[in-house]
């Protein structure tokens, strides 16, 4: 058997490839993009007053009124979850020779949401905004079933890694053996593509153009060098 140390540097074909020892190895990239038919929402409510009490009964009364409007908007329990609340003192601006004081307290609590019914997103958020939310702190699209997706995506980055790996056999001159190993490096969360959103309200809720996901999978793959 020959033995090969070969480096190739091959503009315009990402990741690592090199043959040792009568290998090749590659990393295959594998990109599946769609619709997206599930967003996530982030919001919450903020309030002062001059009792911890006040501002607690507060923030508390709005998540009430926000979680009802989301059940009679058709979002199960399952898919409404509150966090991080919240509760500290307002203290007095700071002078020279003035000692600090509280002047109250800030209250705050979060929901997040998860919106199956992409054609009721816009009129939710307005609704919810109607109902006292007064923090916005995140907007993500997704996929509910994001598996058959994967499928697809680890199927292209297989393939890519072959193509490569057959490309630097024809380079070096060699042919191509069999697969000695394929491992995955890891599947990120599906990520937005082209995504626009506006938040300016209107009589027919918040305008949202969701854009499509890509979700992309990595595969390490080591060929043998046929003799």
């Amino acid at each position: 058997m020959r033995l090969f140390a070969v480096i190739f540097l091959v503009a315009g074909l990402s990741g690592p490839a090199f043959a040792d020892a009568g290998r090749i190895e590659v990393t295959g990239i594998g990109t599946v993009e769609a619709a997206p038919d599930m967003a996530v929402i982030t919001l919450g409510a903020e309030a002062q007053a001059d009792t911890a009490r006040d501002a607690m009964q507060q923030v508390s009364d709005i998540t009430h009124a926000i979680l009802s409007r989301l059940g009679r908007a058709g979002i199960a329990p399952r898919d409404m979850q509150t966090s991080d609340l919240s509760l500290h003192p307002v203290w007095s601006n700071y002078n020279s020779g003035d000692t600090r004081r509280i002047t109250g307290f800030s209250a705050s609590n979060r929901v997040t949401v998860r919106v199956r019914d992409m054609l009721a997103l816009g009129g939710v958020l307005d609704a919810v905004l109607k109902d006292g939310a007064n923090q916005f702190s995140g907007l993500q699209f997704t996929v509910q079933n994001p598996k058959p997706l994967m499928q697809d995506a680890r199927r292209a980055a297989v393939a890519d890694a072959r193509e490569k790996a057959e490309l630097y056999a024809e380079a070096a001159g060699v042919k191509l053996g069999a697969v000695v190993l394929i491992s995955e490096a890891g599947s990120p969360a599906p990520r937005p593509v082209m995504m626009e959103r506006a938040m300016a309200a209107d009589s027919a809720g918040v305008p949202v153009a969701a854009g499509e996901v890509s979700l992309e999978a990595r595969v390490s793959v080591i060929f043998e060098i046929a003799e």
